[in-house]
């Protein structure tokens, strides 16, 4: 395989550029017309979903990413709840989780995907499950959730994978 190839992105990769440009389109949409506060480094999905109802009380911190299909709430009409809820920075929401009404998620924080989460979460946790509990405390994570280790990880997985 010559080096051009193995430089040039494959798969969805390839619409990479494309993606970026869609999501920093809805985020000017989401922070100026609905008037979220999202952070401009925050990366999300463009599947994921932020209330609408109270759109002022989503609140997503500096290097945040929020994945596929996750939910952030500020309203819950049955107790005529509307209130903030709060990402904190470096944190990472796993697809399709839900963050209910009026929660904090502490900095460096990673929700596990299809999480429900019921209570706030102290900085530097991991938490998952329905409803979410904390399963580690005193994480490492650095920009967007991602583990410390995790580039050490997955150069191990692509050597064991070559080899």
């Amino acid at each position: 395989m010559s080096d051009l190839q193995k430089k040039r992105p494959t798969g969805l990769n390839r619409l990479n550029a494309v993606r970026k440009a869609l999501v920093r389109l809805r985020w000017h949409y989401l922070t100026r017309i609905w008037g979220h506060d999202i952070h401009p480094t925050a990366q999300f999905s463009l599947s994921a979903k932020f209330d609408r109802t109270f759109p002022k009380g989503v609140h997503i911190g500096a290097h945040s990413y929020i994945a596929f299909e996750a939910r952030i709430l500020t309203h819950d009409r049955t107790r005529g709840l509307y209130v903030h809820t709060r990402i904190g920075q470096n944190c990472f929401l796993g697809g399709r989780c839900m963050i209910l009404p009026g929660i904090e998620i502490g900095d460096n924080c990673v929700i596990g995907a299809g999480s429900v989460v019921t209570k706030s979460v102290p900085a530097r946790s991991l938490v998952a499950g329905n409803p979410a509990r904390v399963l580690r405390e005193n994480i490492d994570v650095v920009a967007y959730g991602r583990f410390v280790d995790a580039d050490e990880t997955e150069s191990r997985l692509a050597m064991a994978e070559d080899g």
